[in-house]
């Protein structure tokens, strides 16, 4: 029942980390003894001290680099974060070549994890198959006579992965954090958001003709008759849904949306919607089952007018769009290159597609990951790296405690309430304690049936743990994956394998830049907790209020500030950031960086910390804050992320956390004639 829509609102996540294969370093106190002295961890040649702290603190510690790089062909942005996952791919790559070119038993992992890598590099049988492989997806749609038949075919479509207008998912219920609870919203558009259907700026505008004229483009393609005319009634009747989409913003309040309905109460939604097919080819157990989640309500009962009033050729046409839409990579060359047209340089402004090798590498990692990821930690994660972050975990939440227990702005019954979540966090380092098992059948020529019997397996699965209890020990990313997250509903903190590593970790460096740098990145994830949205968890994992209504006031009082502080960073005259979005990640970076400098000065346990390439060390923790950060946008990219992503971008990220923490001010000397100085009346803490 899996739909990444609905993952990519659940969890909340940091973009960003890397691997290590250094040993990792030994302890949390600055070192002073004999060995050799240590390095800042900082990169001088990357900063511009022509620009002063206090007018531009991103490019302070980066301009350098910015001036001097160039964002490769074939990415979109580029920075310490890509410069990471493309090394990790490289080390995914040696792995999945041992066992392409080995000769392993039918069925073993081996096997599985080279045969998938070989069908997708094999141009040959994939130009040569062409299209066939949609026929059976294209008799279906065809086949459906009424709308009972209509929903029949939603809910199958999203068994065999790929979209509909009312999407479908597995995930902890919400109120019962225990227990399996399947969710449903709103989906099934072909632009990243439904704001891109209504703006009427000229690149808005520009972006909707060139979707129109990509999918006249692709039906001819794939071989469809009345491309023309297709594109246009399924940009219209795309037009329709995102018209009744829930905002992006609103999508972020849980509380609000969670609504579970009986499943014999459904048709009160929508009365002209066949549930009973619906639920019955969707697998829904009644018996397992007490009702849906429903998180968009309104958007469920006006798609029921919808669905009624279009008529069927109409949506047939828009489903045979979401086929081809969502199986061009896995066909020939020429659907998949005018794929990467429209979403890599129209959206994105990416020159050229990345080597086949990284795709392949990418299909790898998306459906055999943990397969890659038991052989990935062996060979690049030690073990000391893994105590290494239990250990920094620990003291973030020791400084998170202590920030809670003094904050001044906060009752003491909301502060047990906090503490005692805090007291629940659990973290998740390098991998999973139980490794998981894929069994579906793959074969060296068969993309386009790998990649459909891997969705399968995936919905099958969770079908078999519907209304169970919840795999506690369950990851939702990979250890290659250079990233991380906070899951609200299990309160826990994850950390894959691929974290310590520079700009996050430095193991020979002085602690300063490292608290500063992955010091920040656990306490980002620790503050997910007590986000916007992750506040509406309590240490259970459960979504209730533990807040009394004077305390929520005053937080969203400072977190209002936070909206506006960043809905003024405006990067084009016509865009600028969504600060209400960007919410929860923003209160992210500023509980990052403001608790990892504390868990520094905690750590320093009253020493004095040497000065080092000329910096103190709380100027390090902030320099090595900022130096995370280096990243470069293609226009496109830029736009495109500032319009849907929930983080903002990264030079906001460096500045805009910063300018709220009195500390920086003090260690850089910053007055009221700096750019990024704001009066202290105006500076936001939270945690």
């Amino acid at each position: 029942m899996r739909n990444t829509t609905f993952g990519a609102l659940v969890l909340l996540l940091l973009a960003g980390c890397g691997q290590s294969h250094d040993e990792a370093a030994a302890t949390t106190t600055p070192a002073t003894t004999e060995a050799a002295p240590l390095k800042s961890g900082l990169v001088l040649e990357n900063m511009d001290k022509s620009i002063r702290p206090g007018d531009d603190f991103f490019m302070y510690m980066n301009g350098a680099w910015i001036d001097k790089t160039e964002i490769p062909a074939d990415k979109a942005t580029y920075g310490g974060f890509g410069i990471l996952n493309d090394e990790a791919q490289e080390y995914v790559k040696e792995i999945i070549e041992e066992s392409a070119n080995g000769d392993f038993p039918e069925g073993s992992p081996e096997q599985k994890v080279g045969d998938l890598y070989k069908s997708y590099m094999n141009w040959d049988k994939r130009d040569a198959l062409g299209v066939a492989p949609l026929q059976p997806e294209m008799e279906r749609i065809e086949a459906i006579s009424n709308y009972d038949e209509l929903a029949e075919y939603f809910a199958g479509a999203i068994e065999r992965g790929l979209d509909a207008p009312l999407g479908m998912t597995q995930f902890p219920d919400m109120k019962r954090p225990t227990h399996y609870g399947i969710y449903m919203f709103q989906s099934g558009l072909g632009l990243p958001d439904r704001e891109f259907y209504f703006n009427t700026d000229p690149k808005s505008v520009e972006i909707r003709g060139a979707y129109v004229t990509h999918i006249e483009k692709m039906f001819d393609l794939a071989g469809l008759p009345g491309a023309a005319a297709a594109a246009k009634a399924v940009m219209k009747l795309e037009t329709r849904l995102a018209d009744k989409n829930m905002k992006k913003e609103d999508t972020r309040d849980w509380a609000a949306n969670y609504n579970k309905v009986a499943l014999g109460d459904l048709p009160e939604l929508m009365p002209n919607f066949n549930w009973d097919v619906y639920l019955e080819i969707a697998k829904v157990e009644p018996e397992l089952t007490d009702g849906l989640i429903v998180i968009n309500t309104d958007y469920i009962r006006e798609l029921d007018g919808i669905i009624k009033d279009t008529d069927l050729d109409t949506w047939k046409t828009y489903l045979q769009w979401v086929a081809v839409n969502h199986r061009a990579g896995m066909l020939n060359q020429a659907l998949d290159k005018q794929n990467f047209e429209f979403y890599g340089k129209t959206l994105s402004g990416t020159e050229e597609q990345l080597p086949m090798w990284r795709r392949a590498v990418t299909a790898v990692n998306g459906n055999l990951g943990e397969v890659v990821g038991e052989v990935y930690v062996k060979k690049h994660f030690p073990p000391a790296a893994k105590e290494r972050m239990i250990e920094l975990v620990g003291n973030l939440i020791k400084a998170y405690e202590k920030s809670i227990t003094e904050l001044d702005w906060m009752t003491d019954e909301t502060k047990a309430q906090a503490l005692d979540k805090l007291s629940k966090f659990k973290p998740k380092i390098g991998y999973p304690d139980v490794w998981r098992e894929y069994d579906f059948d793959l074969r060296p020529d068969d993309l386009y049936g790998n990649l459909v019997r891997s969705a399968q397996a995936e919905y099958d699965r969770e079908v078999q743990r519907q209304g169970g209890e919840v795999d506690r020990s369950e990851w939702s990313m990979t250890p290659q994956t250079v990233n991380a997250y906070y899951n609200p509903t299990m309160n826990e903190i994850v950390f894959p394998a691929a974290i310590l590593q520079p700009p996050f970790f430095t193991a020979d460096a002085d602690d300063a830049v490292n608290y500063g740098a992955i010091g920040a990145v656990i306490g980002h994830e620790i503050g997910h907790g007590f986000d916007d949205s992750g506040s509406k968890f309590d240490g259970d994992g459960v979504l209730r209020n533990w807040w009394t209504d004077k305390d929520r006031a005053e937080f969203e009082k400072r977190t209002d500030k936070l909206v506006s502080q960043y809905n003024a960073y405006a990067p084009f005259n016509d865009l600028h950031v969504n600060g209400e979005y960007t919410l929860g990640e923003n209160i992210g970076d500023l509980g990052g960086i403001s608790i990892g400098l504390l868990a520094y000065k905690m750590s320093l346990d009253g020493k004095e910390p040497p000065v080092i390439d000329g910096f103190t060390g709380v100027q390090r923790v902030f320099l090595g804050y900022a130096q995370v950060w280096r990243n470069k946008y293609r226009d496109e990219a830029l736009r495109n992320l500032i319009q849907t992503n929930p983080h903002a971008p990264s030079m906001f990220r460096a500045n805009g956390a910063v300018r709220n923490v009195p500390e920086w001010y003090t260690a850089f000397d910053i007055g009221p004639d700096a750019k990024l100085y704001l009066p202290p009346e105006e500076r936001v803490k939270i945690w």
